[in-house]
């Protein structure tokens, strides 16, 4: 007995010390989240504030001047007339219509793949899951080739097409027609003289909308954000999405291209705030659809 009371604070102090190291570790860990990826978004949405000359030499988590966001506000418009406005058209009509390409074949991929049984599934899966895997860069060089001969080089289908093909959201819905859409259900349906289209859209495409939103966003974000291709095959200014454009904004800024950005009015400020505009998009569609895309990641979580 004595032993036993003995041992006892012991162990609090064992255990004080376990809770105060884990907690050291969390506190450490979100430091260097802070450091590194918070306080740069915190720069990035100071920066318009300033000068050119102030972002060198003031602090860098300073606040400058209201007036500043909009000097760069007009110098980032009148860049090649505009051409801002141009590109973020641009996105919209590639994001938006690869987004409904990908939902008209993902979402009866996705269920033909786990309710039906047919001879190849397995293969087609494990397809799937490589594509799925594979770097997106890997891709290009094959696709800019059928692209070629096709002759879509240079047109909205070059963009279109391929973010279309979007095998990651073909295996999420998958995932949740294996998992949550009750078989019992379509069979009572069959009974009753459903046909597997009347199956598929007044049974399992009203149920399926969390998944259907969890895809829509996953796809819009990766379209919008889409970089290499679109820098490839479009060969002129003005087809360009916003995400190759502040590549050339980038090139036309003298802190970063002394030479080609001599004598232009893009600055730092002005680099900064095209940032900010070309994330706005993905940030309100984030903003409104959070609920959906909660459901949706909790989607297939527990079988129905």
């Amino acid at each position: 007995m004595t032993t036993t009371s003995a041992w006892r604070p012991q162990r609090r102090k064992t255990r004080q010390a376990s809770r105060f190291a884990s907690t050291l570790i969390v506190v450490l860990i979100m430091g260097l989240l802070l450091v590194f990826f918070v306080l740069p978004v915190i720069w990035l949405i100071l920066a318009p504030t300033k000068t050119a000359s102030e972002l060198l030499n003031q602090p860098p988590l300073s606040f400058g001047a209201f007036s500043n966001i909009g000097l760069a506000w007009d110098h980032l418009a009148s860049f090649e007339n505009g051409i801002i406005f141009v590109w973020l058209k641009n996105s919209a009509v590639y994001s938006v219509g690869s987004l409904i390409l990908t939902l008209a074949t993902s979402i009866p991929a996705g269920y033909a793949l786990a309710l039906t049984r047919f001879r190849g599934r397995k293969i087609l899966l494990t397809i799937t899951l490589l594509v799925m895997i594979m770097p997106s860069a890997s891709l290009v060089l094959p696709l800019f080739l059928e692209l070629n001969r096709f002759g879509l080089i240079g047109t909205a289908w070059s963009i279109i097409l391929p973010f279309s093909f979007f095998p990651f959201g073909v295996y999420l819905v998958y995932i949740y027609f294996s998992t949550s859409l009750p078989s019992e259900m379509l069979e009572a349906a069959r009974i009753d003289g459903a046909s597997e289209w009347q199956l598929f859209t007044r049974i399992a495409l009203p149920l399926a909308r969390p998944v259907v939103a969890l895809v829509a966003f996953f796809s819009f974000v990766g379209n919008w954000n889409n970089f290499f291709l679109p820098y490839l095959v479009l060969p002129s200014s003005d087809q360009f999405p916003i995400q190759v454009g502040l590549n050339q904004l980038l090139s036309s800024t003298p802190s970063f291209n002394p030479v080609a950005g001599a004598g232009l009015d893009i600055q730092s400020p002005e680099l900064a705030l095209s940032i900010i505009i070309a994330i706005l998009p993905v940030l309100i569609v984030f903003l409104f659809s959070q609920r959906a895309l909660v459901s949706g990641m909790l989607a297939g979580s527990t079988k129905g």
